[in-house]
């Protein structure tokens, strides 16, 4: 039974062209060259407009930067040509992004998904042994630096979602972070 309901809980990457998530109204929007050597430069243009209270987070940094190299890397191959394209939108209790690219999109998502879903069934079960095999997931087309890491990580950060448009070459994602209450609580104040 607890292997039955903690099934049902594994995240998986999704394809849902009319996600709200790729709603662009009222977003930021930036376009950058395919220049690998730029990611971090690109990603600090973006992330400059977040609010302090989120801007801390260097996690929020580094998952920009591992979406933008995936565009720039895997779906641009880094054509300086391409163009990446990124709509944002931040506020203290989000961080809204889609991160568009001129590839022909994620073509292994649905074996990426199976071997996420039997990578987490490995860790569940705690067989270390079996999980030894899904440590990186390498697609067709990787190389010595991929193992599907940034996507792993992906998918636990971005807590409102995160999903693929139906060519599979725009990623929307939503991180939401806490509402910080101010103020000191009072013994008996529950407001």
């Amino acid at each position: 039974m607890r292997a039955e309901a903690s099934k049902n809980k594994v995240k998986k990457i999704l394809v849902d062209e009319n996600s709200p998530l790729f709603d662009k109204t009222n977003m930021l929007h930036k376009e950058f060259p395919s220049d690998f050597r730029q990611i971090r430069y690109f990603t600090l243009l973006i992330v400059q407009t977040a609010p302090p209270d989120i801007k801390d987070v260097n996690l929020l940094e580094q998952q920009i930067s591992e979406i933008i190299k995936n565009a720039v890397k895997h779906g641009n191959k880094c054509n300086m040509e391409k163009k990446v394209r990124v709509w944002y939108s931040f506020s203290p209790e989000h961080a809204h992004l889609i991160v568009e690219d001129e590839g022909e999109g994620f073509k292994d998502l649905e074996k990426w998904n199976s071997f996420n879903r039997t990578r987490q069934e490995c860790l569940e079960k705690q067989n270390f042994e079996a999980l030894a095999e899904y440590v990186s997931y390498r697609g067709a087309a990787a190389d010595d630096n991929d193992g599907g890491n940034a996507l792993f990580a992906a998918l636990e950060y971005w807590d409102g979602g995160f999903v693929f448009n139906q060519k599979r070459n725009c990623v929307a994602m939503l991180k939401k972070f806490p509402k910080r209450r101010l103020g000191v609580q009072v013994d008996g104040d529950n407001s």
